[in-house]
C-alpha cells in the first residue's frame, strides 16, 4: 500500500519545514501521482520532520496566519511597474519566487543547505534534477500565458 497510498509518514513530510522536504509529497491520497512527477520524498530516520514554516510569522492570531500569503500575494502583484509575466508568476510561481530574485525560493533554501552539508548532495529530497524541474516547468507556464 505504501507506493500507491498517502501514509502518515508521506503526510508528515508534506508539512516539514526542513529543506529536503520543502515542496514535497503533495499527494492527498494517491502517493503515486508524487512518484511519478518527481515530488515524492520518503521520510529519513535521520532527519526527524521539523513542522510548520521556513519563517515564523511571529503571530499567533488565527485571521494572520490563515490569509497572511493571501495578503503577501496581492500586495506583490500590486507592485508598479511589474510584467504581465511578473504577475502570473507571483500567483503561480513557486514558494518564494519574486522579479528581482531577492526572496529564497525552495532552490535557494536546498543549495544554502547543501553548501553546509556536502554530503547530504543526492539523498532523497536533494537532488539536483528535483531543484531544477520545478523552475524550468514554472517558466513554461509563463511563456504559454504570453509572458516575456
Amino acid at each position: 500500500m505504501n507506493a500507491v497510498m498517502n501514509t502518515p509518514s508521506h503526510h508528515r513530510v508534506h508539512h516539514g519545514s526542513n529543506p529536503r522536504y520543502l515542496d514535497s509529497n503533495y499527494a492527498g491520497t494517491l502517493i503515486i501521482w508524487d512518484k511519478l512527477f518527481g515530488t515524492f520524498v520518503p521520510e529519513q530516520d535521520h532527519d526527524p520532520v521539523r513542522f510548520g514554516l521556513v519563517h515564523d510569522l511571529g503571530t499567533f492570531n488565527p485571521l494572520r496566519i490563515a490569509f497572511h500569503e493571501f495578503v503577501g500575494i496581492f500586495k506583490d502583484q500590486a507592485q508598479r511597474g511589474l510584467s504581465l509575466r511578473d504577475r502570473f508568476l507571483y500567483l503561480f510561481g513557486p514558494p518564494g519566487w519574486s522579479h528581482d530574485g531577492s526572496r529564497d525560493d525552495t532552490d535557494k533554501i536546498k543549495a544554502a543547505f547543501l553548501r553546509r552539508h556536502p554530503d547530504q548532495a543526492g539523498s532523497p529530497g536533494l537532488s539536483v534534477a528535483a531543484a531544477q524541474t520545478l523552475p524550468t516547468l514554472t517558466r513554461e507556464m509563463a511563456d504559454a500565458a504570453g509572458g516575456q
